[in-house]
């Protein structure tokens, strides 16, 4: 029986990886953990765990949603995973339940230390799953992605695919950075590869593309996507970072958590799943992954 299970199905990463899967000869389901009767429907080889609560950039949340959502729900499906026949679970974590700040490059064995209550719920699941004894015959596998992207999803790509829209000059040029993306397509690879080989051992993976670009080359790619100039101004950092203060008090787009996320480093190590696979490389380039999620936006 080659049928998998998935939570969060109807997401953004749920709903590609349902599809992908069903194009690729499984039998899928979804359940609801929100539904009471969802242990009725619990015979598979795996369950895919992507249902959680994101993390709200606005930060309007209530700390304990996180918990309720994130760390609680994942504990009960993952006691209902131990005591059936199923034979593999993959939890999708972050690296975000590891490091908010990544100084040179973020590995699977770092010591974790979220700030946020997101990061600390999905790390709190980690910590509770690795606490169990695995029955023989079954695997266990913790997925750490980093941004993912790819046709359809209106994440922070979007916004900045907007600026460049609207020929609004990307102010932050002065600034070079380096960040790991995850297109859609390669995550979806590694799931297969981890389905059809069952040498491949329990663990935390990072999911990561295999290059790391900067915000500028990121606009770069967007404006050649769009056939739009690139109109990235290169505004002295000591005058962007005061007028970020300046947007912390009178609440301007331009402040310093917006200036955080488009310049900083966050690279992600894929060296550990791509090894287990048996691969070097993965078959999608980051370029080529960010290129297609942009001309979904243009579409």
């Amino acid at each position: 029986m080659n049928k998998v299970i998935i939570t969060g199905a109807s997401g953004f990463v749920g709903k590609n990886v349902f599809n992908y899967l069903s194009d690729h000869s499984y039998l899928v389901d979804s359940i609801s953990l929100r539904n009471p009767n969802w242990k009725l429907n619990f015979k598979a080889n795996v369950i895919i765990h992507l249902a959680g609560k994101a993390h709200d950039t606005k930060n309007t949340s209530n700390a304990s949603e996180y918990f309720k959502v994130n760390t609680d729900l994942t504990k009960n499906l993952f006691d209902a995973f131990l005591e059936s026949e199923i034979k593999n679970f993959i939890y999708f974590s972050s690296v975000k339940a590891v490091a908010d700040d990544v100084l040179e490059v973020l590995y699977e064995d770092i010591q974790p230390s979220p700030k946020t209550p997101y990061g600390q719920s999905k790390l709190k699941a980690e910590e509770y799953i690795l606490s169990k004894e695995i029955p023989h015959g079954k695997r266990i596998f913790i997925i750490r992605p980093c941004m993912i992207h790819g046709p359809g999803n209106k994440g922070n790509l979007n916004l900045l695919y907007n600026v460049v829209k609207k020929r609004i000059p990307y102010p932050l040029a002065a600034f070079d950075n380096h960040r790991s993306f995850l297109g859609i397509d390669n995550l979806n690879f590694m799931i297969r590869e981890i389905l059809l080989n069952e040498e491949i051992p329990s663990g935390v993976y990072n999911f990561a593309d295999d290059e790391v670009l900067s915000t500028n080359e990121l606009v770069q790619i967007i404006s050649s996507v769009s056939n739009k100039k690139n109109l990235s101004i290169a505004i002295p950092k000591v005058i962007i970072n005061g007028i970020a203060k300046i947007g912390d008090v009178i609440r301007f787009p331009l402040n310093s958590e917006t200036v955080q996320k488009l310049t900083e480093n966050y690279r992600v190590s894929n060296q550990k799943i791509k090894t287990a696979i048996g691969i070097d490389k993965l078959p999608n380039t980051a370029q080529d992954g960010l290129e297609k999620t942009i001309k979904s936006f243009i579409k």
